[in-house]
């Protein structure tokens, strides 16, 4: 897709809601109710009637199940970097909700925000009253349909060149698939969101896989290797005559202690590298990802300085994110048990004894994978506590305790291990504080984005 060089604005007058406003819009879009859908038509249908605010520039589309919010961070970094003005979108958000909007690596403004989910919910709603002049039910437009629309203004109102768009779940009906991405990647396939997008991984791969198309550049990244999920890309990849490009890097240095570097290699289509950057071993296989999809683009190499300077800056909030020092709490935002799995890897690679941890702070949402988070968490660390998020996912913290508890004793640790069950994040978190104890918190993106909003400064 080719960008169009005319600068955008919007064709028709709207109410403009103050931040508050839009934030209550974002959360719940109960003023745009409809009884047909969500559909991807009607993003599409809101774009059309805001005259495609995203062809004012190119998009690239990350899909996946763990890795693609990394991912589509060093993108954008990495576009950055080469001197595009560059949007990333992102979901959710940790805090606010302008968080999942950036532009050069900044966050949009309250003001910029609010003035976007207002053009969208005029568009959603211009639709409607269409749609309901020629007897057609009304679409009901979800808070990610909104706020998807509203990024797509807010980036072209800002002039970008390029936008990099996480997919929020799947790919084939996800609000980004309205848009026309001339590059796409799937970084990996775990079991997530089953109620949606099916119980194996076949169903998920091929839900994702939907996002490659006719004469896009695709990168298939490692977490698609699995043979079942192999065949199920390369089917897609054969069906829409294109030639997947597979991501892979070789480690060259693993970090000993919080904030080392760890080093490895990689290759995209044009260019080979070899970088050492402060994050994680777990971020080498998505920054490799990011290369090749940035390589991609561009359709060519990268700046190799500027490319590690990118990649070994650029923020992952929420990602074995230290968000207090003292006491330490460090939060990580894995949600399901592959991430979960690659987050006590993690942690294994600096420590390997278990003893001497922090408590692990355990909250979970009811339609994940659960006992598997539990699986790989719990026996990661010497004590556990669970809470309960605000979310109105959130699993119970007393469910959660009894499937902790069961699992303690499944496999033979003492009861004691689970030391307190607490009803709200916040109370957990001044009982730490109090003791002055460090803590680590994981299971949910909701968890991690409560507790940074409670203690980052």
């Amino acid at each position: 897709m080719a960008k169009r060089s005319d600068p955008y604005s919007v064709s028709f007058d709207f109410p403009l809601f103050s931040y508050t406003e839009a934030v209550r819009l974002a959360a719940d879009t109960g003023m745009l109710p409809g009884t047909t859908g969500p559909l991807l038509e009607t993003v599409v249908d809101m774009l059309d009637e805001l005259g495609r605010p995203d062809e004012h520039f190119d998009c690239i589309q990350i899909a996946g199940t763990n890795g693609k919010t990394s991912t589509t961070r060093f993108t954008a970094a990495l576009l950055h970097a080469e001197g595009f003005r560059t949007a990333l979108y992102t979901s959710p958000q940790l805090v606010r909700y302008e968080e999942r909007m950036e532009v050069d690596g900044s966050v949009v403004s309250p003001d910029a925000f609010r003035r976007g989910v207002s053009c969208a919910a005029e568009a959603g709603r211009r639709v409607n009253a269409r749609r309901a002049a020629q007897g057609l039910d009304a679409y009901t437009i979800t808070p990610f349909d909104l706020l998807t629309v509203a990024a797509m203004v807010v980036f072209a109102e800002a002039r970008v060149d390029v936008a990099v768009l996480e997919v929020g779940m799947g790919g084939r009906w996800d609000a980004t698939s309205a848009t026309d991405p001339r590059v796409v990647a799937v970084t990996g396939i775990g079991l997530d969101h089953v109620r949606i997008l099916g119980d194996t991984l076949e169903a998920i791969a091929g839900e994702k896989a939907a996002v490659i198309k006719p004469g896009r550049s695709v990168i298939l990244g490692e977490g698609t290797h699995e043979p079942s999920v192999a065949r199920v890309m390369r089917e897609r990849c054969e069906a829409c005559g294109v030639e997947p490009w597979y991501s892979a890097h070789e480690l060259t240095k693993r970090p000993a202690h919080l904030g080392d570097t760890v080093g490895f290699s990689c290759s995209g289509p044009y260019g080979s590298y070899r970088y050492e950057i402060a994050k994680p071993v777990y971020q080498a296989q998505n920054a490799a990802c990011a290369v090749a999809v940035a390589e991609s683009y561009l359709r060519r190499a990268l700046d190799s300085a500027a490319a590690l300077s990118a990649l070994d800056a650029c923020p992952i909030p929420g990602r074995f994110d230290v968000v207090r020092r003292d006491p330490l709490v460090l939060v990580d935002a894995c949600h399901n048990p592959q991430s979960c799995e690659n987050f006590v890897a993690a942690l294994d690679e600096l420590d390997p004894c278990v003893d001497g941890r922090p408590a692990l702070l355990l909250a979970a949402l009811s339609d994940k994978d659960v006992d598997g988070i539990i699986e790989h968490l719990v026996p990661a660390f010497p004590r556990i506590v669970v809470t309960e998020t605000l979310s109105d996912r959130a699993l119970p913290c007393d469910e959660l305790a009894g499937m902790v508890a069961a699992a303690l004793e499944r496999s033979g640790r003492p009861a004691d291990c689970l030391v307190a069950a607490y009803g709200s994040v916040s109370e957990a978190l001044d009982e730490f504080a109090r003791r002055g104890e460090p803590l680590v918190a994981a299971g949910t993106i909701t968890l991690a984005g409560e507790v940074a909003g409670l203690l980052r400064i």
